[in-house]
């Protein structure tokens, strides 16, 4: 069986993709036309292009792991939402991707507790190395390991963008707190208005 794992460059994954990669010796790629067709598993973490059935067609397994209990929390960014809901355990999924959004059978799935005072780094690290822990997983299980289809009701996240960053000033620090620890502080900051003013906010934890 021959692994290999695809992400986008340029990206917060990309240093948790080429540890992988070291560790596992499996091959990383950039571009999912440079993969070779003999490869039988691909691993897609953090990837940020459309890939066709085309693609998906060509190898024996397409894996996915989203951050969600699916199908409930297919789309975007659902760490980030969960937390904005209060959630302090998110269910990682690791599925067969298929030509409709988060929607293929799933191998494995797993619990991971916050604290509830992880800042946006400390969750993304969190969240990379759990995919990956999953992706191992899967490696050293296969081909001993079942598919199994997604039941329930699904649900969808949007895309968060700059804006879904925007404090309230009339609410406390402690109400928007979930917030806080979900905004980037390099790419999409914390901000407020005042009288038409605005304000980047960025928060780090005191060491």
């Amino acid at each position: 069986m021959k692994f290999c794992l695809l992400t986008s460059p340029n990206q917060w994954f990309i240093s948790y993709a080429e540890k992988f990669s070291s560790d596992a010796n499996i091959p990383l790629f950039f571009k999912h036309e440079d993969i070779p067709n003999d490869f039988d598993t691909v691993f897609i973490l953090s990837y940020h292009r459309i890939i066709s059935q085309e693609f998906l067609s060509k190898h024996k397994h397409n894996i996915v792991v989203h951050a969600a209990d699916l199908p409930q929390g297919k789309g975007w960014a659902p760490i980030a939402w969960q937390i904005l809901e209060g959630k302090n355990e998110i269910v990682f999924t690791l599925f067969e991707a298929d030509a409709s959004a988060d929607n293929g059978p799933f191998y494995l799935k797993k619990t991971v507790k916050l604290t509830g005072y992880e800042l946006n780094d400390e969750i993304r690290a969190i969240q990379a190395q759990t995919c990956i822990d999953l992706c191992q997983e899967f490696i050293n299980s296969y081909p001993n390991i079942t598919a199994t289809e997604q039941s329930g009701i699904e649900s969808f996240y949007r895309k968060r963008n700059a804006q879904d960053s925007e404090l309230d000033i009339n609410k406390s620090i402690n109400e928007q707190f979930n917030l806080l620890r979900v905004v980037d502080n390099d790419n999409y900051p914390a901000f407020f208005y005042k009288d038409n003013h605005k304000y980047i906010v960025k928060i780090y934890q005191a060491d």
